[in-house]
């Protein structure tokens, strides 16, 4: 029986070296399809607390900051009232605030806006598919995309109102300078 214990154990130990070496060797030469900035920002469609469809590319011409977020997340929270403030400022003929909940429940994240008082859209990206097509991994994580539908600017982390404010007139400026 000691002799079966040893070649088990062995056996055990070949199977973690074996993937152990597949997951480093997948993560160093894994191509990172992440959109960055400057690349065309992918195409997404997802149902709103609203009960309407959005699509992002109904949105070009405008600017639109998509944010990734979860009640589960601090920064998140901290960074939704700087959100709708901006929100209320904006002439929303030219600027556009999403904001993509991650796999939540519509009981939970309505629950969380009444509270908040939140009055921009909130779609829900029940299968996350929106959020890994955007290798979102940390949150929150917002994309600022120009008129054109390029990534302006990518945000890991919470932002400030002057961030926000800053870097939605930045891209206005870039897209009223930009030759038509």
């Amino acid at each position: 029986m000691g002799k079966n214990k040893r070649w088990i154990q062995l056996a055990i130990f070949a199977i973690a070296i074996v993937i152990g070496a597949l997951t480093l060797f997948n993560n160093l030469y894994a191509t990172d399809k992440r959109p960055v900035e400057g690349a065309k920002a992918p195409d997404f469609t997802l149902s709103g607390l609203d009960g309407k469809k959005h699509t992002l590319s109904d949105y070009k011409g405008k600017t639109v900051m998509v944010n990734f977020w979860g009640t589960f997340c601090p920064p998140c929270k901290e960074e939704m009232p700087a959100i709708q403030h901006q929100f209320d400022k904006r002439d929303t003929q030219n600027v556009e605030f999403l904001a993509l909940n991650l796999g939540e429940s519509k009981i939970t994240v309505q629950s969380f806006i009444d509270q908040y008082k939140i009055t921009f859209p909130i779609l829900l990206d029940d299968n996350e598919a929106t959020r890994k097509r955007y290798g979102v991994s940390n949150y929150p994580t917002t994309f600022f995309i120009s008129p054109d539908g390029k990534i302006a600017k990518i945000m890991v982390g919470e932002m400030s109102e002057v961030f926000i404010e800053k870097t939605l007139e930045s891209i206005k400026a870039s897209a009223q300078a930009a030759p038509k």
